[in-house]
């Protein structure tokens, strides 16, 4: 069985990470999504290197064993990208393929597009490319979904994070499960005087991909940093729109792969987007549907996507 390994490394951002890697190869970079760690890349880590490439996922800027700065405003996506793009060399290369599931996808995405120079190629899971808006998209999101909409009940200081760290096992059975194809669909829009966990399904019992170990595991990797750096991305969300104005539109150009499941909640509000990334991601090479799937999709269908990832991997 191939071995995960773990050390820290100093990215050229000036950030310093946790990463677990395994194999050796080509470059591959797993940056994984909210509210997770390097843990959500378990079943890639051997099965990439198994296949002969050098696979890492970092826990990133906020989280786990990597941490990160007390200012909400260190967490930008100009920061977020620039810890990745540091990692590269930092790992001794000088390309990497990056892999980005949840929010770790608009990173990858944003690397992709600010520094194609260091990206082989891209592939995003359940979050596609959308280019940058015409306005803010707080104001948006709070005009059509409401005050209560998960986004925007993020933004408030110190709020959100209280009751995701009240019980940390609950928080990660419950966000799990929540939004995984086995569950009902959830709504995502928090009652008035209610929680982010109010809006997700309890489970009688837990699907076959996660296992009380899975959950514990996650416990103890949030145990030093808790969920104010991974909520302190949200609160971002105006600034990013701002700093990425000379991005505005931009096409991405390294060959790129999409990954969804067709129970994700999250990529079937997207279909649209989905529909038309190739305008804007004229590389994009495939879309791949995984069926019955919800929106862990490396954690719910783990054998279908590392297919996925190494065929395309071994097309570039």
């Amino acid at each position: 069985m191939t071995e995960i390994t773990h050390r820290f490394v100093q990215s050229e951002s000036g950030l310093r990470m946790h990463v677990a890697e395994a194999g050796e190869g080509p470059l591959v970079l797993l940056l994984h999504g909210f509210p997770e760690c390097w843990y959500s890349w378990r079943h890639q880590l051997a099965a990439l290197a198994a296949a002969g490439f050098h696979a890492v996922a970092p826990d990133q800027r906020g989280y786990a064993r990597t941490g990160g700065p007390p200012d909400p405003g260190q967490y930008t996506i100009l920061h977020l990208a620039g810890d990745v793009a540091g990692l590269i060399p930092a790992l001794g290369a000088d390309r990497a393929v990056v892999a980005g599931h949840d929010w770790g996808a608009p990173v990858a995405w944003a690397v992709a597009q600010m520094r194609p120079d260091v990206v082989r190629g891209v592939i995003g899971m359940s979050v596609p490319h959308r280019p940058r808006s015409s306005r803010p998209p707080v104001a948006a999101m709070r005009r059509l979904f409401g005050d209560g909409f998960y986004m925007v009940h993020f933004q408030q200081p110190d709020v959100p994070e209280v009751g995701l760290d009240r019980d940390r096992r609950a928080t990660f059975r419950r966000v799990l499960y929540g939004l995984s194809g086995d569950a009902p669909t959830p709504l995502l829009t928090i009652p008035d005087g209610g929680e982010f966990l109010d809006t997700l399904a309890e489970p009688e019992k837990l699907p076959g991909w996660l296992t009380g170990d899975d959950i514990a595991t996650y416990v103890d990797e949030y145990a030093s940093s808790g969920f104010t750096g991974p909520v302190n991305w949200y609160r971002n969300l105006d600034r990013n729109w701002e700093l990425t104005a000379a991005w505005h539109r931009a096409r991405i150009g390294p060959p790129a792969l999409f990954v969804a499941g067709d129970r994700d909640v999250t990529a079937i509000a997207a279909r649209d987007a989905i529909g038309s990334m190739s305008d804007f991601v004229p590389n994009l090479r495939d879309t791949v549907w995984l069926s019955g799937c919800g929106h862990w999709t490396q954690q719910e269908g783990p054998a279908e996507v590392n297919d996925a990832m190494i065929g395309f991997l071994r097309g570039l």
